[in-house]
Formats: C-alpha cells, structure tokens, sequence
C-alpha cells in the first residue's frame, strides 16, 4: 500500500480499531526521518521522541501489508537512550519492513535493566503507531534477547482489547533475571579465583554481585587488559603463556561459554549487575551461589573450596523477579525460535520459560523452534520471514505451526528472500540445570 494512501485506511477502520484497542495517549506525531543506509528506497521512515523521552522509528513500506511488527530490542543498554539505537535496530531488522511489514521500535526511555518500563515505552509507541500513523489490521510483537523478556512482560500486562496479536520471541534471555544470570556470578567468582585482578588485592574490596563498587572508575577498556592480563584474551593463541591459556581454558571448561563470549559477559557481569545492585535493588544482592557445584577444572575440589561465595537476599529477588520474570500469562500465539549454539542466551533458558507456560495453564498458545545457529544477533532473512508467515497463518487462519512447518516455512521464504535455513525440527533443549549448576533459592 502506498504511503501517501494511508489516510485513506485510518478514516475507513477508525471505528472498527477503537473497539479494538486501548484509549489512546496524545503523543506529538512522528515526523519524516531519513532512513538509516541500506534500508531501502521503498521504505520510508518516521521518528521522534515521545512524552516519556524515549526515541523511536517507524518504517512504513511502499507496499504495506497491513500489519504491524512491534520491536523490543536487545542489551539492555546503559546510559540516556539515544536515536542511535533505534536506527542500529531498523538496519539489522530491515527484513521486516522489506518483508512489507510495518515496523516500529522505541530506544526506551532509560538504560539498564528494567523490564517493565521497557514493556511500557513499546506499548505507548504502538498507540502512537495508531493515533499518527494508520490502525493496523494484526500487531505482531517481536522481542530479541533481552527484548524478548520484554515482549513476554508486555504480553502479560497489555492485555485489554488484545492490542498484541502474537509475539515472537528470538534468541530469548527468556528465563527472568532471578535465573538468566546466575552463570554470569558464577564468571565472576571463578575469574576472581583464578586471576585475583578484578578486583585487585591494593582496591577496595566488594562483593562480586554488586559488580563494582560505588564511584569507581572502571571502564571496559580497563576491564579488557585485565582480562588480556591474567587470560591473554585478545591475544593470538600462540602468544600466550602457558599459564594464561590454562586459566582460560579452565573459565572457558567451567563456565562453560565460548572464549569469543567470555569478555562480553564479563563486561555484563560488572557493569550490569553495578546496574541491578545500584538502581534496582536498593544495593541488596539478587545472585547467589551457595551450593553450586564447579566442575571442569584440573582440581574442583580446590576451586570449590576457593571461590567466593554469596547468599542472594530473598527481598531483593522477589523485587528482581516482579520486574524481570516471565509468568507465562501470555494468552496470544507466542512462537519462539533460537539457535542451538548461541553464546550469549542459552539454548536451555528455553526450557525455563515452557515449563513458566506450561504452569500458567498456557502450553498451547507457545511453539518452541531451533535453529543450528551460532550467531545470538540474527538468523537469516528467509527464517524470520518464515517465522511470520507462520506466526501470521496461526492468528488468521487458526493454523497452530510445528517445528517442521515453520522448517518449511523458511524453505519456501528463499525464493523472496535467498539466505538459509538451518532450522532442525527433532531438536528439544535440555534443563537449564544441564548447563547451569544448581544453587540454594530463597
């Protein structure tokens, strides 16, 4: 449908669109952007900067299908929210609007780990969507990694009138936050046992879970040469020491993640969990790993005995968890989709969040889908395209997509859009517990 003709669809479906969705916000309405390169000269893009301080982009195809693709995008981020962001999202996700789906996405209104304020600037977006931009026939919410914790809250608490038709959820942290990152203690305590540079005996001490002190100065270019110290990360292989390559390997055997993922969530195990400590919790710890059991050392005994340990307060979890976890009340579609062998969301938090549905009474509104895939950002174009005519199959026609349908599904999406298809439909994830050692819980 062509841009210009959008008038044309919000005078003719208003009505129907009012029983349809929530009262809506006044919001200023978007003004035209330069899309960001390699787009797409039939895309045209929208953005702003909504009452809450959050920035956003709209991309509307030439060619509109009528439906809307909600964005929740991935980190969380620290710091003010910037347009950057959202341009970053509309280039790795262009895929959607080339597919003819309308996308919009928000940069949240703030940095760091909050999930239910996220939830909330996606929601008052989609209303801004309706108001300014045209009443979509089906809305489709898609959150990535982090953001895919985000789509499931907001799926749970944006409920009246339906506004969300379905979600999809791809390479979710999708275990909540009393869960997903329990490893990333683990990463710090085994890293300080090994190396004793983070911190180093002359700082000030602190628990790991508070993932620095107040008012340090610590920046990830420090944290990087003290990784590259005691591990040589960021070195050849041949140009480390014996002594570094063997406590790289034990990080890396223990903890069991890639070493092309070991400083990126070192990174997060420092400064996000500084977040969590600092402006989430009111400085109480939410991680603990009393009774977790290391393995995969040249001595477990020794490092058993020797790493740091820490008690998780029972408030401060109950507080994380009201913002964070899932509670499986998600009553639309809900299809999933993850790689096999991503190095930053684990495969296995899938298994959390079906047994979180499965309690909700809700097993039947999810498909869970896996792909051979190593890459935690994207898939391929021809997988999600496939993923969203299955998705979009289910809401309309009441087709209910299986692992091996959505395989297919991807398969027929190569003729538009040649890319690949690794999906593997015989694939179930393992517990969480595989992969993550069990610990005490408040």
């Amino acid at each position: 449908m062509p841009f210009q003709r959008l008038s044309v669809l919000v005078a003719a479906t208003l009505l129907a669109a009012c029983a349809h969705h929530q009262p809506l916000s006044q919001e200023a309405a978007p003004q035209p952007l330069p899309c960001p390169s390699g787009i797409g000269a039939e895309i045209r893009c929208l953005g702003g900067r909504d009452s809450a301080g959050a920035y956003y982009l709209i991309a509307m195809p030439k060619d509109w299908n009528g439906h809307l693709v909600m964005h929740a995008h991935g980190g969380p981020f620290l710091g003010e929210p910037t347009a950057k962001r959202v341009e970053e999202d509309l280039q790795r996700w262009s895929i959607m609007p080339r597919a003819g789906y309308a996308w919009a996405a928000s940069s949240f209104r703030q940095g760091g780990v909050a999930v239910r304020p996220a939830a909330e600037d996606t929601e008052r977006l989609r209303r801004l969507f309706i108001q300014h931009v045209a009443p979509p026939k089906l809305t489709f919410l898609h959150g990535q990694s982090w953001g895919a914790g985000v789509a499931a809250k907001g799926g749970e608490m944006f409920t009246q009138g339906k506004p969300y038709d379905a979600l999809l959820l791809s390479n979710g942290v999708i275990g909540g936050g009393t869960r997903s990152y329990d490893f990333r203690l683990d990463l710090r305590v085994v890293y300080q046992y090994l190396c004793g540079n983070h911190p180093r005996p002359d700082e000030p001490q602190y628990p790991l879970w508070q993932g620095l002190p107040e008012g340090s100065k610590l920046s990830s270019a420090d944290l990087a040469q003290r990784s590259k110290d005691c591990l040589g990360l960021g070195l050849p292989a041949a140009s480390r020491s014996a002594e570094q390559a063997r406590k790289l390997k034990t990080l890396i055997d223990v903890i069991r993640i890639p070493e092309s993922s070991v400083q990126g969530h070192l990174n997060w195990a420092t400064f996000h969990f500084h977040d969590i400590a600092s402006k989430r919790t009111q400085g109480r710890n939410v991680f603990g790993n009393i009774g977790a059991v290391y393995r995969g050392s040249a001595d477990d005994q020794a490092l058993n005995a020797g790493v740091l340990r820490y008690a998780a307060d029972p408030a401060a979890v109950a507080q994380f968890g009201a913002d964070t976890d899932p509670s499986g009340k998600i009553t639309v579609p809900v299809l999933m989709v993850h790689g096999i062998d991503d190095p930053i969301a684990f495969v296995e938090l899938e298994s959390v969040f079906a047994d979180t549905m499965a309690r909700a009474g809700n097993a039947g509104q999810l498909v869970q889908t896996f792909s051979a895939d190593s890459n935690h950002s994207y898939l391929s174009d021809a997988s999600y395209v496939g993923l969203m005519d299955a998705l979009q199959a289910w809401v309309s026609q009441g087709r209910k997509p299986t692992p091996a349908s959505v395989a297919q599904a991807c398969q027929a999406a190569l003729t538009r859009f040649p890319s690949g298809c690794r999906f593997q439909p015989d694939y179930r994830p393992q517990a969480l517990e595989t992969r993550v050692p069990t610990r005490q819980r408040p």
